[in-house]
């Protein structure tokens, strides 16, 4: 039984894999321009760009607009861990995080509105969270808090401190690709999967406190949640 001949851009993805799994291509190391590669590979540009979309999606190249095309450094897992009052990310072992918060004050329109469950122009306070680790940027949060409740402080509390009182917390996880903007800030092909953690906080009175929108590179991400449970009076063994 024959087998079709790959086409043109899976040949170049494999070839281009094979020199990075042997060491020929490392870690950090640019690749020459598009337009050179096509030259080389005797491709059309559209043609050498879905190659490398296609190592991209596979976590071994990346994009970096205005930049060009890197070898990514081998990519760690790291675990959103979900099921409590204060969401965490885990990375693997060794994985130093840093993090980068922008604070935005807005008004609630649309889908926040109805959200946050506040009506139409109501003040927010928005705090962006992107995380590193070293230079690889590996998860954003949009973090939606009433304006009376944002801490003035300490804009990194939003996402980490916990909140008193809280009645429940519901955390809604979905597959979706990235939206351009994201892939942009997480320097991720547009074709990767992602993982979209949306998690509203409410207190003992019924009121939104919190709303956090979290996009996760499915590349590398897990997200573990946990159920407790605690026996009910009058169901004992005894």
């Amino acid at each position: 039984m024959t087998h079709p001949a790959p086409s043109r851009r899976h040949a170049i993805a494999e070839d281009l894999r094979n020199q990075i799994s042997t060491g020929h291509l490392k870690p950090g190391e640019r690749l020459p321009s598009e337009a050179q590669l096509a030259t080389r590979y005797e491709v059309s540009t559209p043609t050498l760009r879905n190659a490398l979309a296609l190592l991209q999606s596979e976590g071994l190249v990346e994009k970096i607009h205005g930049s060009g095309n890197f070898i990514r450094h081998p990519l760690r897992r790291f675990t959103y861990v979900g099921g409590g009052n204060t969401p965490a990310v885990q990375p693997a072992p060794d994985g130093a995080l840093s993090v980068t918060v922008s604070t935005t004050n807005l008004r609630a329109q649309g889908h926040l509105a109805a959200l946050l469950k506040v009506t139409p122009s109501s003040p927010l306070t928005e705090f962006l969270h992107l995380r590193h680790e070293g230079k690889t940027p590996h998860s954003l949060a949009r973090v939606y808090i009433p304006r009376d409740l944002a801490p003035a402080a300490d804009a990194a509390a939003s996402l980490s401190s916990p909140r008193p009182s809280l009645a429940e917390v519901q955390e809604k996880v979905s597959a979706r690709l990235p939206t351009p903007e994201e892939a942009t800030a997480l320097r991720i092909s547009q074709s990767l999967a992602v993982l979209a953690i949306t998690r509203v906080v409410t207190d003992i009175n019924g009121r939104v406190v919190e709303a956090a929108l979290l996009v996760l590179p499915g590349d590398r991400a897990d997200a573990l949640f946990t159920a407790r449970h605690t026996p009910e009076e009058g169901n004992s063994n005894e």
